[in-house]
């Protein structure tokens, strides 16, 4: 839970569409930044998923908040919309070496302790971790931006992702054996990709699972757009960070709910599904900073829901390859996003909470799908 902390303590995240914005950015392009981001993570989530299953997941990591670090460095150095674009690419391969490989190591380890049925729960309370830390994250933003500006809160990001880094090395792994030479390990490397996309296409409990994960987890880009939703809605700029605190908070408690959520029928998670999307879209017609009161409910319903999804993913999976297909479902959800950047980039914050109301029907067949 601590490297979950630690690495939501990004005094950039709560601003740097902000910082697109003073840049000079239309919201079309900053929708297209997004999309940078998404395709690049899209592109390299199984291939990355593959290597931490097949050369070390602690490894993954410690590279994913490197990548991550060098993508903040490069905006403060260089805020232009190029830079910007280049710092997705390399943010969105650091997420996928870090999205698959994360809950391989933790749902092993509890399987490996006898106590796999408590995933749900620690992975909510990791997940809570992350988004609580976006309280003291929002007053650093505020605080670090007041006194020098974007280039303090940039430097300033750049090191709390080289101590996530070092956080990271101190997962504990098994060795991975080898299999000798350079040929050899790529040939491993390709046969452990090509066993775990297969065993998805295989399954059909399993495929059904990771579809339902890949809609539903793809929903949470909307969290890009709180900053724009705030600032839209009458929030004054400065005041943007503090006041969409509520919104990761109410995140937090669900997620942290979710083993108890986990035990709830199919149809009730499927009822607060519904009712989060219906609470976005109401509050994207009070459009009042009030109705950020509104987004912060749909999010704590929305992250039960998923956690609970992302459960059910790990609880489905065999065998040693487990974070190239929770990568598959990774590269689901990045492609899933994608539609999420366009539905904001022409409808707003409707349109988000239909797409999410659409998905409904899908997660529905997924998470009525018995464990294999």
């Amino acid at each position: 839970m601590t490297w979950s902390a630690v690495d939501a303590l990004v005094p950039l995240y709560p601003i740097y569409a902000l910082l697109f914005v003073d840049a000079g950015l239309s919201e079309a392009a900053i929708s297209a930044l997004f999309a940078v981001w998404s395709v690049s993570a899209l592109l390299a989530e199984v291939p990355t998923g593959a290597l931490a299953d097949r050369w070390s997941r602690r490894g993954a990591m410690v590279l994913a908040s490197l990548l991550e670090g060098t993508g903040f460095a490069l905006w403060t150095a260089v805020p232009t919309a190029a830079s910007f674009a280049v710092g997705f690419a390399l943010w969105g391969v650091g997420g996928a070496l870090a999205s698959g490989a994360a809950e391989a190591l933790v749902y092993e380890a509890l399987d490996d302790a006898g106590a796999r049925t408590s995933y749900a729960r620690v992975n909510g309370w990791m997940g809570a971790a992350g988004l609580v830390a976006q309280v003291p994250t929002a007053f650093a933003a505020t605080a670090l931006f007041a006194l020098g500006g974007y280039p303090l809160v940039g430097w300033a990001s750049v090191g709390i992702c080289l101590v996530a880094a070092i956080l990271a090395t101190r997962f504990p792994e098994p060795p991975r054996r080898q299999d000798g030479d350079g040929a050899a390990e790529v040939a491993s490397f390709v046969r452990t990709l090509w066993h775990g996309v297969t065993e998805v296409a295989r399954r059909p409990g399993l495929r059904a699972i990771v579809i339902a994960a890949a809609l539903l987890g793809g929903m949470d880009a909307v969290e890009e757009y709180w900053p724009l939703m705030a600032g839209a809605w009458g929030v004054p700029p400065t005041a943007v960070p503090l006041a969409t605190l509520a919104i990761p908070l109410a995140g937090g408690v669900g997620a942290a709910l979710a083993g108890r959520a986990e035990r709830l029928p199919t149809r009730w998670l499927l009822a607060l599904l519904v009712l989060s999307g219906l609470l976005l879209a109401g509050a994207g017609v009070w459009a009042r900073p009030a109705a950020l009161a509104a987004v912060a409910l749909f999010y704590g319903l929305y992250c039960a829901v998923l956690v609970v999804a992302e459960a059910r993913l790990q609880h489905r999976i065999t065998g040693a390859n487990r974070a190239t297909i929770t990568s598959v479902a990774g590269l689901g959800m990045e492609a899933a996003s994608l539609p999420v950047f366009a539905a904001w980039a022409f409808g707003g914050t409707g349109a988000v909470a239909l797409l999410l109301l659409a998905v409904v029907p899908v997660v529905a067949l997924g998470l009525r799908r018995r464990r294999a």
